[in-house]
């Protein structure tokens, strides 16, 4: 069997001592396409920073690729939920992603030829080569998106995660984002939050409940149980022409 790419043991972590996840257990290989849904303020941003090296456990484990986190983040790709760039600033699409190089000590004047050929490999990658010297502001919300995930992959990662990212996105621009991460699967693992759930179901092959406690399921399949589980209320899914789900009358807290 491969050897898994993320590894988590008996993950506990609190803020201001409030219980945040309890007893986190799961294992995550090479070329997996997670879908993590949950509640709001359920611990899923929280457990990605965990993952990133950017939060520290309280207790348990956490490996990716067999190491810590912050030993590995040059391995790992991130879309943050939040990304803010002015849009009023006169920056192109390249430069966007040309961030993604950026270091310490290194300004945006040392950029190596070798890092323009990197950036616009990723944007062949998300389809948004030929926007290249757009400003960013002439961009859809769905376009822009995709110059993001180009931002993340510029150091050609081996896992990418991203957090909520068609939350300001149309169908349309869902769809064309979801088709090119399960391109992107086909060499990269992929942990997407999302709450697009009966969309992700065509593209994704496992998926975390995450609800302070995490109920790993290794399949693609969506179900009412699941949803249960995570949000801790009945959730029925229904389609009519377009997915979506509503809520069963039900009581309690």
């Amino acid at each position: 069997m491969d050897k898994p790419v993320i590894d988590i043991k008996n993950l506990w972590f609190s803020f201001n001592g409030e219980p945040v996840l309890q007893d986190v257990n799961f294992t995550l290989y090479h070329k997996e396409f997670l879908a993590m849904i949950g509640p709001n303020g359920g611990g899923k941003t929280t457990l990605l920073k965990l993952m990133l090296g950017l939060f520290e456990a309280d207790r348990g484990e956490i490996r990716v690729f067999g190491r810590p986190p912050k030993q590995v983040a040059h391995r790992i790709g991130y879309v943050p939920q939040d990304i803010h760039i002015n849009k009023n600033f006169p920056i192109s699409v390249l430069d966007v992603v040309l961030m993604g190089k950026l270091r310490s000590g290194i300004s945006w004047s040392h950029y190596k030829k070798d890092d323009r050929i990197t950036a616009q490999a990723a944007l062949k990658k998300v389809e948004m080569e030929q926007f290249k010297n757009r400003h960013i502001d002439e961009l859809s919300g769905g376009q822009r998106q995709r110059v993001f995930i180009a931002r993340a992959l510029v150091t050609e990662p081996e896992i990418l995660i991203l957090d909520e990212p068609t939350a300001s996105v149309d169908a349309k621009g869902q769809g064309e984002i979801y088709t090119i991460l399960k391109d992107l699967n086909e060499k990269v693992t992929i942990l997407v939050v999302s709450h697009d759930l009966l969309a992700l179901s065509s593209y994704i092959k496992s998926v975390a409940c995450v609800n302070r406690r995490v109920h790993f399921h290794g399949a693609a399949e969506v179900t009412e149980e699941m949803l249960e589980m995570a949000y801790q209320c009945p959730v029925e899914l229904i389609a009519h022409g377009l997915p979506h789900r509503v809520l069963r009358t039900h009581n309690g807290d």
